[in-house]
């Protein structure tokens, strides 16, 4: 295998685990009080526009790599904008279990 497509499968796998430890936090959590909007509003904008490219390329790798870096984001970006309530719903029904630490 060569080593660029080495560093594009190390760069993929990067780029779409990174969101989730942050999406799982506000799960467990419920605290998106140091989640900046406007920074996911442009991350999300971002991933969609590399996910557009992508499919106007017919380029599979950028294709999935974005989508799932788009759905993830697009999580976070939406549990910082909700309600309370809304957010407390969102977290119960992904993690019935419960808060860390509670």
């Amino acid at each position: 295998m060569e080593i660029v497509t080495i560093v594009g499968y190390l760069a993929a796998i990067c780029s779409m685990t990174s969101f989730t430890p942050q999406a799982w936090k506000i799960i467990r959590t419920r605290d998106t009080n140091s989640i900046s909007a406007p920074m996911y509003v442009l991350t999300v904008l971002g991933f969609a526009l590399w996910l557009t490219f992508g499919l106007m390329k017919d380029e599979w790798p950028i294709i999935i790599t974005n989508a799932v870096c788009l759905i993830l984001s697009a999580f976070i970006l939406l549990m910082t904008v909700l309600p309370r309530a809304k957010k407390e719903a969102v977290a119960e029904a992904v993690d019935p279990t419960g808060r860390a630490g509670d």
